[in-house]
């Protein structure tokens, strides 16, 4: 039967040590990455990885670089700002009208946007 291999898993202390190997021991990324036991394109990555930012290079399993993670709140502020403004803009000029017809709106909109978004935005 057909069995899968794991993925390897190397720590941050080995992929530094890999690319010392080849920057400043002088051997080469195809002997180097034959001894590791790894693909060369692998270790081309790590190297340009660590030249590119040594401090932040390897971040680790499942984490994200601090840039990275500031970009995705960004992201994620825009598309709550974006959603604010197309509420309002369908709500056309909700904001000064009674408790009643604001509700109304939400429960005819409420699969667009989540409720609870509606009720900030338009102030309920």
């Amino acid at each position: 039967m057909w069995q899968m291999a794991t993925r390897r898993v190397f720590t941050r202390e080995f992929k530094v040590e890999a690319v010392k190997l080849v920057r400043d021991r002088g051997v080469s990324v195809a002997q180097s990455a034959r001894d590791l036991g790894l693909h060369e394109n692998v270790l081309h990555k790590w190297v340009r990885g660590l030249l590119t930012d040594p401090v932040q290079a390897f971040p680790g399993h499942g984490q994200i670089k601090a840039v990275q993670a500031e970009i995705a709140a960004l992201s994620k502020e825009v598309a709550n700002l974006k959603m604010e403004r197309d509420i309002l803009k369908k709500s056309r000029g909700l904001v000064r009208q009674g408790v009643d017809v604001k509700l109304g709106f939400v429960a005819k909109h409420r699969w667009i946007w989540p409720v609870g978004r509606m009720y900030k935005s338009l102030g309920v």
